[in-house]
């Protein structure tokens, strides 16, 4: 029986922001796309990266599992992987060059590789998959051993011959998601993402993904695995999932990874229905749009299946930049969603992102407004970030110069001419955080001053934390119009 070592190329401890939190997920398209080797008959294994120290930690189980094949499949469900950081990057090929010497077919599948298959084909990769790979690779394992000629006709891959790279032609999605088998759970050492989980935040989370693809055209949203089409599992498929995650270990959260979730009309509320026929006490976040929220029925569905958090791309409180962004939202559903996720007892949370060329200072302030008053549970901020294969990228790529990616998630580089300085939207960032902290401390204090009693941890550490915040807010504001004044 050929032998097949699983891995991904993200590695917690080499991206400083991720590790500090300790929010770390296993690599569900890896565990994926390893459940459906196995059931073809392959014996295979992981070398989960995530908690590891470094790539060469590979070599010993090179030595104890003795593969044939060496595949990193990277978790295309994971937003730190579709960020494409160059320290994973970097990791990767290591792991790569390590494969190669000991004489190990390496194959690879993920956003970076397909974005730039002539780096790692040159570190030594025999195989690139692009697009959804579980059944490529099968076939590609299948085909392995016969004339090169043959993997011509194998949809979805890229390879060198003579010379050339060579691109087959690109493979369909799958439609019916619920013919995959259930991931590899038995793969992941659970019990290390466990602990952390439960010394770090007092609960255990695991992730989900109900979908593949999304629909929508947001002109700076790289899509290199699913593209544009849109699948979804059963909802019997996903209740099915959950209860055994929360029965055997013990999981009472869960993050859905959709890009956008209960997209199919009456998803959610069949969903609702399922999950509350079975005996099972969990709840979970999700992402979603901030128009879709608002149609009949769907923040009561949520509500009433346990959805605790709903994160919102809802980028600007500028309806010019939201427009540019080709988002197909308005401020005013930002504003409408927010509300009516508060109603129904739904924690609303906001995806930020600033830089988009065309912002200009009264956009900034917009959506500094926008935010202040509505006050999300929790907020995510970012620079806008050009990724191939989007349109945004096709307009600035010519100023990317020799930097295109950023080194781990935190580095918020901007990467090309914009309206301010690089530097100024990092200050940015900070100035934000710490205003929107202060607002929630003192937010608190006013609930504590209303009705006097017991508090919980986290409002007490929201109101002593008010003074750091809002001296915080101060020192980045003061950076920020330094920078503009020597800029002018």
């Amino acid at each position: 029986m050929k032998k097949v070592l699983f891995s991904h190329s993200y590695f917690l401890r080499f991206d400083p922001k991720q590790w500090k939190l300790q929010q770390a997920y296993p690599p569900l398209a890896t565990i994926f796309a390893a459940a459906q080797i196995r059931k073809a008959g392959y014996e295979v294994d992981l070398f989960d990266t995530m908690f590891a120290s470094d790539p060469s930690l590979v070599e010993k189980r090179f030595e104890e599992f003795v593969p044939d094949y060496f595949v990193i499949y990277d978790d295309g469900f994971n937003y730190l992987t579709k960020m494409c950081l160059t320290n994973m990057r970097e990791a990767a090929i290591r792991m790569i060059r390590i494969a190669r010497s000991k004489g190990i077919k390496v194959i690879l599948s993920g956003s970076d590789s397909t974005d730039h298959p002539e780096i790692y084909l040159q570190a030594g990769a025999d195989f690139i998959i692009y697009g959804e790979g579980e059944i490529t690779l099968e076939e590609l394992l299948k085909k392995c051993s016969t004339e090169e000629a043959a993997l011509e006709n194998i949809n979805g891959l890229i390879f060198r011959s003579n010379g050339k790279i060579i691109r087959t032609a690109k493979r369909e999605v799958m439609k019916d998601l619920d013919r995959l088998s259930s991931p590899a759970w038995d793969l992941i050492n659970i019990d290390e993402y466990k602990n952390r989980w439960l010394k770090h935040h007092g609960y255990f989370s695991l992730n989900i993904s109900t979908t593949r693809g999304c629909p929508f055209h947001c002109n700076w949203c790289a899509k290199p695995i699913y593209g544009n089409r849109y699948s979804v599992h059963s909802p019997g498929r996903i209740a099915e999932e959950l209860l055994f995650l929360n029965k055997n270990f013990g999981a009472t959260h869960f993050w859905m990874t959709d890009d956008i979730f209960g997209l199919k009309p009456g998803w959610i509320q069949e969903f609702s229905i399922v999950v509350n026929s079975m005996n099972a006490k969990f709840s979970y976040n999700i992402q979603s749009r901030v128009d879709l929220l608002l149609k009949e029925n769907t923040i009561e569905a949520l509500a009433a299946s346990g959805c605790e958090k709903v994160w919102m791309g809802a980028e600007s409180g500028s309806q010019k930049i939201l427009d540019a962004m080709d988002k197909g939202t308005t401020v005013e559903q930002i504003h409408a969603a927010t509300r009516l996720l508060k109603k129904s007892g739904i924690k609303p949370a906001f995806f930020l992102q600033f830089g988009y060329p065309g912002e200009m200072k009264e956009d900034i302030d917009k959506t500094l407004d926008m935010l202040i008053e509505l006050m999300p549970d929790d907020i995510g901020i970012s620079v806008s970030y050009p990724l191939p294969g989007t349109k945004f990228y096709e307009k600035v790529k010519n100023e990317l110069d020799l930097k295109a990616n950023w080194t781990d998630s935190d580095e918020l580089a901007m990467m090309f001419h914009n309206t301010y300085p690089a530097r100024y939207y990092k200050f940015l960032q900070r100035f934000i955080h710490r205003k929107y902290r202060t607002k929630q401390g003192l937010s608190e204090i006013s609930k504590l001053l209303k009705q006097p009693g017991l508090t919980s941890f986290s409002s007490l550490r929201r109101i002593v934390s008010v003074p750091f915040h809002f001296g915080g807010s101060i020192y980045y504001k003061n950076k920020m119009n330094k920078l503009l004044d020597t800029a002018s």
